[in-house]
């Protein structure tokens, strides 16, 4: 499989300037779309311009489009809500789901990032679990259960089809935004735990071939290199350094 590179813009940024960045990066890419021949690389604006950077990455061959969130209906009186359904098609490949900040702010449950995760693979969706303990829970020895919960809760009774294809995230919540990651062997560790537990949820073979592994956590064109090393990190899950194109370009050509 191709390593990943995701980048999620958050609320960062004004519709013009996604709509900017995004055809920067695409630009870039195109032009040296052969040094990326190895790299799956995902931007993930708001809702706002899914529809403008949907038509903009059909015209990017080395690009995809993911949403930074989902709902688990398709339709009915969920007001402000928007299906998987429709991101599908619109031209949405790939969708965050569970990231902290929403599990944080807007209390977003283990059962509710379950669902949105079956409701994305029925859509056709690529789903992006994001999975990560808070400094407490760290702090109390309890990072590995955590994780580990996480995982199980994300995908317990699912039964995934060959062609979909599931990532998880690691996103320790207590270093994202900080500008301080985590240490690459930490993040390696981390994610044998949690493909360990992918390999016990699902069958082995769509658990070795069809999930990758990912990090994200203050990641940037400045530690990227340490975490590349690691055997089990198939991509990073990119937030701030992916506001300007020239240093998520920079992670992307280290990875490449």
């Amino acid at each position: 499989m191709k390593k990943l590179l995701v980048a999620n813009w958050k609320m960062n940024l004004s519709p013009v300037e996604e709509i900017r960045l995004f055809d920067d990066i695409g630009g870039a890419i195109e032009k040296k779309k052969k040094d990326f021949g190895n790299l799956e690389i995902v931007l993930c604006p708001s809702f706002l311009t899914l529809v403008q950077s949907g038509r903009s990455a059909k015209r990017t061959e080395s690009l995809s489009l993911g949403a930074q969130d989902c709902f688990w209906e398709d339709r009915g009186a969920f007001t402000g809500e928007i299906s998987a359904f429709d991101l599908k098609k619109i031209g949405v490949d790939f969708v965050i789901i569970g990231h902290s900040e929403r599990r944080q702010h807007l209390k977003e449950t283990n059962n509710m990032v379950h669902q949105k995760v079956k409701a994305a693979l029925k859509a056709g969706l690529y789903p992006i679990i994001c999975v990560g303990e808070t400094f407490e829970e760290r702090q109390e020895g309890r990072k590995d259960y955590v994780v580990i919960q996480q995982v199980f809760n994300a995908l317990e009774g699912i039964k995934p089809d060959k062609k979909d294809k599931i990532i998880i995230a690691y996103e320790p919540v207590w270093v994202i935004g900080s500008g301080q990651a985590v240490d690459p062997k930490e993040a390696e560790y981390t994610n044998r735990v949690i493909r360990q537990a992918v390999i016990d949820s699902f069958p082995f073979d769509f658990a070795t071939h069809n999930v990758r592994f990912l990090y994200g956590g203050s990641i940037d064109e400045k530690n990227v290199e340490g975490f590349i090393e690691q055997k089990t990190i198939d991509g990073f899950l990119v937030g701030g350094a992916s506001l300007k194109a020239k240093s998520f370009l920079a992670i992307a050509e280290k990875m490449s």
